[in-house]
């Protein structure tokens, strides 16, 4: 748009009087301007904020790429390491598993049947009965205490005496 085509424009803006006079035109222009102008700095600053985000962010990710890369490759060796060493050790296992299992047998502890302790020994055998043979049988008696189990030792046909 040329200058004489911007003048053409603001001459009928520029005719009147009262309200409508050039002068108070003019100002509002040059308000508007002021105002879109600010609007473009700030959109400037914020387009070179995003512009800076994105450099450091580009360079946080170039930072992370290098360490996943010495990391598999640290994890590439530490696997062959692992594998000559799971060689050597059945080898090794080879080798000396005869002397191993010699020793073993001769450190041996040996324990006697009779003085075995934990789980592994036998338990008397349990009565197992359905509810109603038991309480046929006597051993059940009045239920007053739910949580209180009573002693098949005494005679249970008798009431449990209440706490």
């Amino acid at each position: 748009m040329s200058l004489s085509e911007s003048l053409s424009d603001l001459i009928p803006a520029l005719k009147g009087t009262g309200r409508r006079r050039a002068i108070d035109k003019v100002e509002e222009l040059d308000a508007e301007n002021r105002r879109l102008f600010a609007r473009l700095m700030g959109f400037d600053d914020a387009f070179m904020r995003l512009h800076q985000e994105l450099a450091d962010t580009r360079s946080k990710q170039a930072e992370a790429e290098e360490i996943i890369v010495t990391q598999l490759a640290n994890l590439d060796d530490l696997h062959a390491e692992n594998d000559s060493l799971r060689n050597e050790l059945a080898a090794l296992k080879v080798r000396f598993g005869p002397e191993l299992a010699a020793e073993a047998n001769a450190n041996r502890i040996d324990v006697p049947c009779m003085a075995r302790i934990g789980a592994d020994q036998d338990t008397a055998p349990i009565d197992v009965r359905p509810l109603w043979a038991a309480a046929d049988a006597g051993l059940l008696g009045p239920v007053t205490d739910p949580g209180h189990v009573p002693d098949l030792g005494n005679d249970a046909t008798q009431p449990i005496p209440a706490p």
